[in-house]
């Protein structure tokens, strides 16, 4: 037989290395024994099977102790790496081993599993080890054991195998030492088991303490267990004596046994009789039974006969009550008035008539009902009511609506009288259209066809009522309004002949309390004819209301009206409807925008401005109309916002005319008179502005281009004056809009654009004003930089008319008489300038530009006759402060 690996001294001194490294006698190894090392698979029923693909490994159990700490123990695993040095793979906790199983599969039993409860997947297959024999498996498996029952009290499943079995292995396999000892009488043999296999047996069956209790309790009884043999006779004589007592006891009780068998055939007789009469019984109770059941089937049939007729009963009443037609309600359909007084009773007759008519639905009946002659005869009866009902409330309303419009329209306290504009107030009309709300719905689920001209009828008849309320209200405005006309073109004329001393807005007051009254009004008339003819669109927002109304007053009629809307219905939008609903309203409001158009035009006339504050105030309340109830009123609206921005644009073309105007004029002198009259015209439009600015900013785009445009050309008149008319022109432009300026973002643009057209006439002046009185100097620079694009500045001395005798004549023609010639200078300007407020801001700038084209030409001068003496700039600088 092979050495085992268990006792190969090589192998465990490499574990101990490979284990402790560096730190020698960290952990003891206890055991370590080659094995194979195999991955299992869950074959069927969730047993495993082995796979064949062994890898070398090597199992090493270790035992580690600190000081004051519990020993721990370690189930190690190493392999062998390309060297063939052992080192770790896995590292098991002996603590955490809860099951040892033997692999059934392998039948040389030398392949089992470990079973660890602390790994994170049990679904994994645990690996298989597999030992070379039978003595090497059970070697390393009682090591672990006997471990496990050391230190931590207890031993691990076992599956697979016998502990017992183990046990009986381990004694009969435990090495045996024999070793002589010295002593008086001679060397005496002694036996002792091997340190490093010793197993202990009693720790794996009982404790000593548990033997010795168990020998106590045998010692009580006296057996007589000695040999086998022995045994046996003495069992064997007791079994005989035994079976001798039993026959003896048998022949004793015959008297008895006698007895009893008189009492079995006594018995058997009572039993038979009992068994006639048994039979007897029995056929008598089928007999009873079958009649029983005869009995029973004819009850449950009258039953269920009875519970029918119950059922058909409930149902004929049923039917009865949706045939019969109450008197009440068939005197209201018929031929009962549609007074305030009886509406109750007619709505009641409406609810009572919808739902029958909707029980008789083949839908809603039971097939076998749809057929019946009373159903269908009795269906008819039902159309020819509704009819009736739908023809007779359809000629009610069709005169109700005009006969309420007319008393309206007699009663001279709806409108405005003179001096005093009346506010139309529909509440009362309003408030007696509903009585008659839900009749209209019910009128729409009877036949819907029959709303058409009800529809028409209402629209016609209210269509009056308010254009004439508009009529009335629109001229008691234009008679109460205590405005002028405007005076003169504000571009026509002298200078400020056309100033007006107080700007008054009654015009624009007269359009804005036109459009406060109206408007919600119109958009009130518009939700409310819209839910009370029972049109499938949603309600008007609250929040719409408001933003479409800020008249205190009308909220509180639009929120009112909103509200009886809203008790009415609340469908959602269908397309179909709201084209309907449009075309009605169009019935409705058409013709009211004559009197807005005639207010617009009126407003116009007496002052064009005022389309500035009209403009505003529509576009506010064109942002405010978002429901879809209220889409003429916007069409209304947009066309007003129209008319005005076109008539404010033929305004602005007049202005924009009479400034062309000055171009066919004489010979402009100083400042244009449309400039100033231009701030006077922005100052009061920025006065009417209220909302918007897009009308006022197109406004001031056009006319201000314009402007620029003739005041370029009428500068062109005379080319000899062309920068000192526009220097002039720009800066009247600049001082006169720059508090607008700094607060309208497009006038502030056009203030930047003249800003730079100054400047640039500034220069261009300025630099005439000094090219003609210093002509040679400049002249003479002018030609020193051309030379120096082809040649060196020493050369130049020696080019013709460049020599120094030319340079001294130049400065001494150009810088004799200074004094003189800076006053001429300072004279030129002077003479030609209109606005003296202007003229120290030129001189300063002259004097300036002057200083830099002379630092210039002094530069120049420096590179070409660096030895001649010229003034310098500072000196140049303190002549001008002097003059």
């Amino acid at each position: 037989m092979a050495r085992s690996s268990a006792d190969d001294m090589e192998l465990k001194r490499g574990c101990e290395a490979a284990i402790n490294g560096k730190e020698k006698d960290r952990e003891q190894v206890v055991m370590c024994m080659r094995v194979a090392k195999g991955r299992g698979v869950w074959g069927k029923a969730g047993k495993l099977a082995s796979r064949h693909m062994a890898k070398p490994r090597v199992l090493a159990i270790s035992t580690a102790k600190a000081k004051g700490q519990r020993a721990k123990a370690f189930l190690r695993v190493l392999k062998y790496s390309n060297g063939g040095v052992l080192e770790l793979a896995k590292v098991y906790k002996i603590k955490h081993l809860s099951k040892v199983e033997v692999v059934q599969n392998d039948p040389s039993g030398c392949t089992f599993l470990l079973g660890f409860d602390n790994l994170r997947s049990q679904s994994v297959s645990p690996p298989q080890w597999t030992m070379r024999n039978k003595d090497d498996r059970n070697r390393l498996l009682m090591c672990i054991l006997n471990i496990c029952k050391e230190h931590l009290g207890g031993i691990p499943k076992v599956v697979g195998m016998d502990i017992v079995e183990m046990a009986i292995w381990a004694k009969e396999n435990t090495p045996v030492k024999v070793t002589q000892v010295s002593t008086k009488d001679g060397p005496i043999e002694t036996v002792a088991l091997d340190a490093d296999s010793q197993v202990a047996i009693e720790k794996d069956l009982v404790s000593q303490a548990e033997e010795e209790d168990i020998e106590a309790l045998l010692g009580n009884y006296v057996m007589a267990i000695g040999e086998a043999e022995a045994f046996s006779e003495r069992m064997k004589r007791e079994l005989v004596a035994l079976e001798s007592a039993n026959v003896y006891a048998l022949m004793e009780t015959e008297s008895v046994v006698e007895e009893v068998l008189q009492g079995l055939e006594i018995a058997s007789i009572c039993v038979e009789d009992m068994d006639e009469w048994l039979g007897i019984f029995n056929i008598k109770l089928r007999h009873m039974r079958e009649d029983i059941q005869s009995i029973e089937w004819r009850n449950n049939r009258l039953e269920l006969q009875s519970v029918s007729n119950v059922a058909l009963i409930d149902e004929l009443d049923k039917m009865l009550q949706l045939l019969q037609i109450p008197p009440e309600y068939e005197a209201s359909l018929t031929g009962g008035s549609f007074d305030e007084g009886n509406m109750v009773k007619n709505i009641e007759a409406c609810e009572w008539l919808t739902s029958a008519m909707k029980n008789l639905e083949a839908s809603n009946l039971d097939p076998s009902y749809v057929k019946l002659r009373a159903v269908r005869e009795k269906r008819a009866e039902f159309v020819l009511l509704k009819c009736t009902f739908v023809r007779r409330a359809s000629e009610f309303l069709r005169n109700y609506f005009p006969s309420l419009i007319d008393y309206m329209l007699n009663d001279k306290g709806n409108f405005s009288q003179r001096g005093h504009p009346q506010r139309p107030d529909h509440a009362d009309m309003r408030y007696k259209c509903r009585t008659y709300a839900r009749l209209l719905q019910y009128i729409k689920s009877l036949d819907k066809s029959c709303l058409t001209p009800l529809r028409k009828a209402y629209c016609h008849s209210l269509n009056l009522l308010i254009r004439r309320e508009a009529r009335e209200f629109s001229n008691e405005l234009r008679a109460s309004s205590k405005a002028s006309k405007s005076s003169t073109p504000l571009f026509e004329g002298p200078a400020g002949a056309n100033q007006p001393a107080s700007i008054t807005d009654s015009s624009a007051d007269a359009y804005s309390k036109m459009i406060t009254v109206f408007i919600p009004l119109l958009v009130d008339e518009s939700s409310f004819f819209a839910h009370f003819m029972c049109f499938e669109v949603s309600a008007l927002a609250p929040s719409d209301a408001s933003n479409s109304n800020p008249n205190p007053e009308a909220n509180s009629t639009s929120s009112t009206t909103l509200e009886a809307s809203a008790s009415i219905a609340k469908p959602s939008n269908n397309p179909a409807e709201l084209g309907v609903l449009n075309e009605c309203l169009q019935e409705l409001l058409d013709g009211i925008q004559e009197d807005f158009y005639a207010l617009v035009d009126w407003a116009f006339k007496l002052d064009p401005l005022s389309c500035i504050s009209m403009h505003g105030i529509t576009d506010r309340y064109l942002s405010g109309q978002k429901a879809d109830v209220t889409g003429y009123v916007h069409v209304l609206l947009d066309d007003l916002e129209t008319r005005i921005t076109i008539l404010f644009s033929r305004f602005v073309d007049d202005a924009c005319y009479q400034i062309e105007k000055y171009e066919r004029n004489v010979r402009q002198i100083g400042v244009v008179p449309y400039i100033p009259r231009f701030s006077q015209l922005a100052a009061r439009m920025e006065q009417y502005v209220n909302g918007s600015r897009d009308l006022v900013d197109q406004a001031y785009t056009k006319i201000v281009s314009i402007m620029f445009v003739i005041l370029e050309k009428i500068a062109q008149v005379e080319p000899k004056y062309v920068d000192i008319v526009l220097l002039e022109n720009y800066a009247a432009f600049q001082h006169s809009l720059y508090d607008l300026a700094n607060v309208v973002p497009t006038l502030a643009k056009y203030y930047h654009q003249a800003s730079e057209a100054y400047e640039q006439a500034c220069s261009r002046h300025i630099n005439l004003v000094i090219y003609i009185h210093f002509e040679k100097l400049f002249q003479f620079a002018r030609r020193i930089e051309e030379l120096l694009y082809n040649m060196s500045p020493e050369e130049i001395p020696f080019q013709v008319g460049m020599s120094k005798v030319e340079f001294r004549k130049v400065l001494k023609c150009s810088l004799t008489g200074l004094d003189k010639t800076i006053n001429a200078m300072y004279r030129k300007l002077q003479k030609n300038i209109t606005a003296e407020e202007l003229l120290p801001s030129l001189w300063e700038k002259c004097k300036k530009e002057f200083l830099d084209k002379y630092a210039t030409f002094l530069k120049l001068i420096s590179k070409i006759y660096p030895d001649e003496k010229v003034t310098s700039v500072n000196e140049m600088r303190d002549i001008l402060a002097a003059l």
